[in-house]
């Protein structure tokens, strides 16, 4: 079965929140067990003008990713996220 990944981009307009959000997504991620695979500010953009935070992890399946996105706890936590940054978001089978 393909894995299931979430790849982000997240434009932080409020650190101390987004911390918070932060806390609050990392155990639900390990709960549904989320591997983060990359993470931060630093992607090399070649193309396009869009900044931020780069984010994928892997989920044993795309099923398991959408669990986890529509999980109760982190609709909780994307509702602080939501709140102190812009972000684009996106939940995709793997290839193999």
């Amino acid at each position: 079965m393909p894995k299931g990944y979430l790849v982000a981009n997240i434009r932080v307009e409020d650190q101390e929140k987004f911390s918070a959000f932060a806390g609050m997504a990392a155990p639900v991620i390990k709960a549904h067990g989320g591997k983060v695979l990359a993470r931060g500010p630093n992607a090399e953009r070649h193309e396009g003008d869009v900044t931020g935070i780069v984010m994928m992890i892997e989920f044993d399946s795309l099923e398991v990713a959408r669990r986890f996105y529509f999980s109760d706890d982190y609709q909780a936590a994307k509702a602080v996220r939501d709140a102190c940054s812009q972000a684009d978001l996106m939940l995709i089978e793997g290839a193999e």
